[in-house]
């Protein structure tokens, strides 16, 4: 059996996509599926309870993705377990092909192949997208994928995990590259911002969480970050990507100033939220 624990924090509008996908196409007996809603105002709870078997609801009363992870993970009982997240979409076919991988030898986690589909969001958003795809930290590295399968043992490594933002961040670096897969085959929808505004939103956490995780760990988050040679690159291999590197670079650059308000005043926890992403 493979456990799927889904931390879930007023996700009533998208969390049965996720669980429908889910169960439609697992094999019985083949997936425990743990959501814990955690800290909501919305429906949540009684969208995933409407599933019945083999969907487990554990609500935790105060929001935070930290205390939920490690609340679904106390119920897990599979041979391996994927954290998902409930905005994404991914089939049971996808979470079987990630635990097939983990029973190779050495490999402790594994996520799937990254599928952005931009056809609803503003030019710039596209644009931006189209720059960080490509980026070689981005292609190999675990985070912004919504998921993350491990084995047994590397349930252990993740407990160890600080309790930061970036937890995505942070459960990748803390595997060397020998020890994490991308799986072919295996696809996860990550539905990006529709609008310029929420992608700044979006990226103002994400570089405040990447502040904070390199507080903690520092050596680890350098390894993750992205180069001048790696833009350059992508601009060498097609000189018609420069528009794009351009208004990649400009929404980084607004977004780190943004995030440097948070970290000058320590506020590690106001979670900006994209929510139309979250739109039908």
């Amino acid at each position: 059996m493979i456990s799927v624990v889904v931390p879930a924090h007023n996700e009533a509008p998208v969390i049965g996509r996720l669980l429908r996908s889910l169960v439609s196409g697992a094999r019985p007996g083949e997936l425990q599926v743990v959501v814990v809603p955690n800290g909501c105002t919305d429906d949540t709870a009684a969208v995933a309870a409407g599933f019945g078997p083999p969907v487990e609801v554990v609500d935790v009363p105060q929001a935070g993705k930290y205390a939920a992870m490690r609340a679904g993970d106390d119920r897990a009982t599979g041979s391996e377990v994927v954290y998902l997240d409930a905005d994404v979409e991914m089939t049971a076919g996808d979470i079987r092909r990630l635990a097939e991988a983990l029973r190779e030898p050495g490999v402790l986690a594994a996520a799937p192949e990254r599928v952005v589909p931009t056809d609803r969001s503003s030019w710039p958003v596209r644009w931006y997208y189209d720059v960080w795809q490509q980026l070689p930290v981005v292609r190999e590295g675990l985070f912004g994928r919504g998921v993350i399968a491990v084995t047994g043992e590397a349930r252990e490594r993740l407990r160890a995990v600080p309790d930061v933002m970036g937890d995505d961040l942070a459960a990748s670096v803390a595997f060397t590259a020998a020890e994490r897969r991308i799986v072919p085959g295996s696809r996860v929808i990550v539905h990006p911002p529709r609008t310029l505004g929420d992608l700044i939103r979006r990226r103002v956490r994400s570089v405040t969480a990447t502040t904070q995780l390199q507080q903690a760990l520092p050596d680890a988050v350098d390894e993750a970050r992205t180069t001048k040679a790696d833009l350059i690159g992508i601009v060498r291999a097609n000189p018609l990507a420069a528009p794009k590197l351009a208004v990649f670079l400009a929404v980084t650059l607004v977004t780190r100033r943004r995030a440097k308000r948070a970290v000058r005043a320590g506020d590690f926890t106001t979670w900006l939220r994209d929510e139309s992403s979250r739109t039908a």
